[in-house]
């Protein structure tokens, strides 16, 4: 009789590999789009805080985990190439959990997008649709570096900062509240597109139109300053035109503060995205609750 010690393969995926998959550091931006959106409605959060909870854990863990455990899945070959220690390709994430857990987790946005009323919950709707035509074949818009970042954008800050307004209120917000929510979804357009610098070896050799594989890491560095900075620019106009001055002139001192950071970036591109990412997008995203303590006095009038 003989004894074997052969180890047998793993089932199931361990639950730190799993939160590696849903990458936590992302769920930020759209938690913050989405609190700008409830301090934006007006409404008084303390009467309110089951909502503004539910809310950011729906717009970060969950729908943002979701979107990232999609994309892993769908992008498992070419972070062969990009990122191969990456839970999937490493296979640290065995057989197809990755795709198990990104449709589960659609499926549980969903069931809590439902709570949060019927705006709330086409807006989670919207969003899932989002994640999926990004990464999924045939639509695949990430191959796109217009469609792309864009959706993105929409993704990270428009929709969660919607969102947040019309829970809060439980209706469709008001215009002024609409019209900055685009202004940094756009503005994000840019931030996504710094952001593809990590993969351009890998997006080169497989396909994917990345603004800095199509124009060049100076040229597609410049277009993505303009398309953060200008959005800025609009919303500052926006709220001088409200009467909102104070709240205006705290933003412009903030993309003063970018444009300074830009022209390091703009000096070496590949080198200097990462840095940019954690100083001159701190500085917009501080412009967004800025912002939103503003509307928030706009709206009440």
């Amino acid at each position: 009789m003989s004894v074997t010690n052969s180890k047998q393969p793993t089932t199931f995926p361990n639950f730190l590999v799993v939160l590696e998959l849903l990458k936590p550091i992302t769920w930020f931006p759209p938690m913050w789009a989405f609190a700008c959106g409830v301090i934006s409605s007006g409404i008084s959060v303390a009467e309110n805080l089951d909502l503004l909870i539910l809310g950011i854990i729906v717009a970060g863990p969950v729908v943002c985990g979701m979107s990232q455990a999609a994309n892993d899945w769908c992008d498992r070959h070419v972070d062969t190439i990009n990122e191969p220690n990456r839970p999937i390709p490493s296979g640290r994430m065995p057989g197809n959990w990755g795709l198990k857990i990104a449709l589960g987790m659609t499926v549980l946005a969903l069931i809590l997008g439902w709570q949060l009323g019927i705006w709330g919950f086409i807006a989670t709707i919207v969003a899932a649709l989002a994640a999926w035509a990004y990464s999924i074949e045939p639509i695949r818009l990430k191959r796109s570096g217009i469609w792309g970042p864009g959706l993105v954008g929409l993704c990270y800050e428009g929709i969660p900062w919607f969102t947040g307004a019309a829970v809060m209120l439980q209706a469709f917000p008001d215009l002024k509240i609409i019209l900055v929510a685009i202004a940094y979804a756009i503005g994000a357009h840019g931030i996504m597109t710094l952001n593809d610098f990590k993969a351009l070896k890998g997006d080169k050799e497989l396909g994917i139109n990345s603004l800095p594989v199509q124009l060049g890491p100076k040229r597609a560095a410049k277009i993505a300053c303009y398309v953060m900075a200008i959005p800025q620019i609009l919303v500052i106009t926006f709220l001088f035109a409200w009467g909102l001055t104070t709240f205006s002139i705290f933003i412009l001192l903030l993309l003063i503060g970018q444009i300074l950071a830009m022209k390091r970036l703009l000096s070496d591109p590949e080198k200097f995205a990462p840095w940019y990412n954690s100083t001159g997008v701190l500085m917009f995203v501080s412009g967004m609750m800025v912002c939103a303590l503003g509307l928030s006095q706009a709206v009440a009038q």
